[in-house]
């Protein structure tokens, strides 16, 4: 059955954050993801996940300058210095903490400039990134996103990722499939996972529209999950939703898979 991971830069978020990762044990999720950990320090976060008991499966490299906009550096020529150090930054965590999978953020594309040449950036980044991440036994993983919410964002479709990944050509390099993003982008969810499931490094989830809990829109995620499960996917399903209240209120759809 689907192996839920709260995601607790966006669940239980009324509490501090190491103490997310009691709440998601006591609530019965299987793992914790987050965006980015790195308010506290490695060895903080570490001791939580040990003394919980919960593995850490997914964050993001940092993003570059959050408070300028910055969404990644990896595609941003002249970066290369400060996306190393921020590559460099994740190795840390992941190798503290154990976490095995690490997001790899592409970034904006400047208006005006030369698509061709950041997504040449991109690749050469992503292909530098998985070389580091690889020491660490840690597997890079590049993310379509959505450009109704995150408007400019080079990496925009499957079909790009996909052909990214096999530019670099690196075998710890996948895709992050994220069920929200996809269904505004490009939609035919099922179909969709089937065709890419074996480039597929890792699921989120969150429904659409207005990126809450699933059962609040649209996408129909007792068949979707029951599909994802059938396809023999062993990965993680990380719930990187808004809760429309409270967290634990909003989690009956996730009860079926939830340890009890």
């Amino acid at each position: 059955m689907p192996r839920l991971a709260a995601n607790i830069s966006t669940l239980f978020n009324e509490l501090p954050f190491l103490d997310r990762i009691d709440a998601a044990a006591r609530a019965g999720f299987a793992a914790v993801e987050c965006q980015f950990p790195y308010a506290v320090e490695p060895a903080a976060l570490a001791g939580r996940l040990q003394q919980v008991g919960m593995p850490l499966v997914l964050f993001n490299v940092p993003p570059g300058r959050a408070e300028a906009g910055e969404r990644g550096l990896a595609s941003l020529p002249g970066r290369e210095a400060d996306f190393d150090a921020s590559v460099a930054t994740a190795v840390e965590y992941a190798q503290a903490t154990g976490c095995r999978r690490v997001h790899v953020m592409a970034g904006l594309l400047p208006p005006g400039a030369d698509r061709r040449r950041h997504l040449d950036q991109f690749i050469a980044s992503i292909a530098r990134a998985a070389d580091r991440l690889a020491v660490v036994n840690t597997t890079a993983l590049i993310e379509p996103i959505n450009t109704r919410d995150v408007p400019g964002y080079l990496l925009d479709g499957t079909t790009l990722a996909l052909e990214c990944i096999a530019s670099a050509g690196r075998t710890n390099l996948q895709l992050q499939y994220d069920v929200y993003h996809m269904q505004i982008m490009e939609g035919d969810l099922m179909r969709s996972i089937e065709r890419m499931l074996p480039s597929i490094g890792h699921i989120q989830i969150a429904d659409n529209p207005g990126r809450h809990e699933p059962g609040t829109g649209e996408i129909n995620f007792p068949r979707l999950l029951a599909r994802i499960d059938a396809l023999g996917y062993h990965g993680f399903v990380g719930c990187e939703y808004i809760p429309e209240a409270d967290t634990l209120a909003g989690l009956e759809w996730a009860r079926p898979w939830l340890a009890r």
